[in-house]
């Protein structure tokens, strides 16, 4: 799995565990919530995710360096 769609991924799963929180903890976990959503639409503008930053120091691989990395079909 690519950094992109292991940043999919995670910010999903941490939506859908905020609004658990939510919904069976406390109300105020509606900002980790807005948190989360704050920092997407920050990310779309500036390229700056945390997240992939620790994703590629555990050694994950971009779409782009993915795609260099594999072999052509054999013809």
């Amino acid at each position: 799995m690519t950094i992109e769609r292991s940043i999919m991924a995670f910010a999903g799963m941490m939506v859908l565990i905020s609004l658990a929180l939510t919904t069976w903890i406390s109300p105020h976990f509606f900002w980790f919530t807005a948190f989360i959503g704050a920092n997407l639409f920050q990310s779309a503008f500036t390229g700056f995710c945390p997240v992939a930053i620790l994703m590629k120091r555990l050694g994950m691989k971009t779409e782009a360096q993915s795609a260099l990395t594999q072999t052509p079909p054999a013809s």
